[in-house]
């Protein structure tokens, strides 16, 4: 068996809202999650891939070589198709850096000015994507992906989620992420899907199919 009774998994992030979507759909399962900073991890590797799957690999490979233990990563973005093909889709979190440094604090700022861009665009059609890696304790990678379409708000919904969350309409079920519980989002979201597809091989992989 590839992990410990405490089933233990380290996920590659400093950021407290993807954490703790990873512990609403891991706990009920029987996994403790622990962030990276729970081991006195405080950088963070250069994310130069160019799919989201070649950036999720990169920070799964750097923490595990230090911890030697089972790690997942998941790198996600949003892709808006009035903003241009895939984009800002890997760069999500950098073209929300980038706006922040010319504009103010908070995705608040990001999603007005957003919003703002696209007013006029009568296509509203965005995705969110999500690819998981899980290495392993023996170095096994294995990669688990999920897409959640859907559009872009008229203005600014709701203040739950993150990140872009409040700009956002999933097509299934016609929810509106910045006023979904966290039960609701995470039943339809992109990481919701890579994670069922994650929990499904874990059980698997430990012969337990209940």
């Amino acid at each position: 068996m590839i992990f410990s009774m405490e089933k233990v998994i380290v996920l590659a992030s400093h950021n407290k809202g993807k954490l703790k979507e990873f512990e609403e759909i891991l706990k009920p399962f029987g996994y403790i999650v622990k962030s990276v900073a729970d081991f006195g991890h405080t950088e963070e590797p250069v994310e130069d891939g160019k799919t989201y799957r070649e950036n999720a690999y990169i920070k799964a490979k750097y923490y595990f070589e230090s911890l030697k233990m089972p790690v997942i990563s998941d790198d996600s973005g949003i892709e808006i198709d009035a903003l241009g093909e895939h984009f800002p889709g890997v760069h999500s979190a950098r073209f929300a850096d980038k706006i922040q440094e010319e504009f103010g604090h908070g995705y608040e700022v990001v999603n007005a000015w957003i919003l703002k861009k696209i007013k006029d665009n009568p296509n509203r059609k965005a995705a969110y994507h999500c690819a998981i890696c899980l290495i392993e304790e023996d170095g096994k990678v294995s990669y688990f992906e999920g897409v959640c379409p859907g559009r872009i708000t008229s203005g600014i919904t709701g203040t739950h989620g993150f990140g872009y969350d409040p700009i956002f309409i999933c097509d299934e079920g016609d929810i509106v992420f910045g006023l979904a519980s966290e039960e609701e989002k995470n039943r339809v979201s992109h990481r919701g899907k890579a994670l069922t597809k994650l929990v499904k091989y874990l059980k698997e992989k430990e012969g337990n199919l209940n």
